[in-house]
């Protein structure tokens, strides 16, 4: 096995670990804020590795990747921002365990 395709698959892998373990925090984690920094962080970097990967396997691909994955760095905080603010005002509660210091 070329040492390419070994270090794609390997990133490709690490991309997958990441979107499993965003799964597991939007299921584990108590509210919606918490939630959002699961699949806003953990899925962004799960997906920029997941395009990382296919375009070591896949040369062809490098372009369109790269387009992908900006345009992913670009809008992941802005929706995750709209999210959030949307349940602000809302007044969608926290958990007793989330400290709300931030929020007031």
């Amino acid at each position: 096995m070329p040492i390419n395709e070994l270090l794609g698959v390997i990133i490709l892998w690490s991309g997958v670990i990441f979107c499993v373990l965003g799964i597991i925090g939007l299921i584990r984690f108590p509210d919606v804020y918490c939630r959002i920094h699961a699949s806003g962080k953990v899925a962004t970097v799960g997906l920029i590795g997941l395009l990382a990967g296919t375009s070591i396997l896949m040369p062809e691909t490098t372009l369109k990747a790269a387009a992908l994955a900006l345009f992913v760095v670009i809008c992941s905080p802005i929706a995750s921002h709209s999210i959030a603010k949307a349940a602000y005002q809302h007044h969608l509660r926290l958990e007793e365990a989330t400290n709300d210091s931030d929020l007031s």
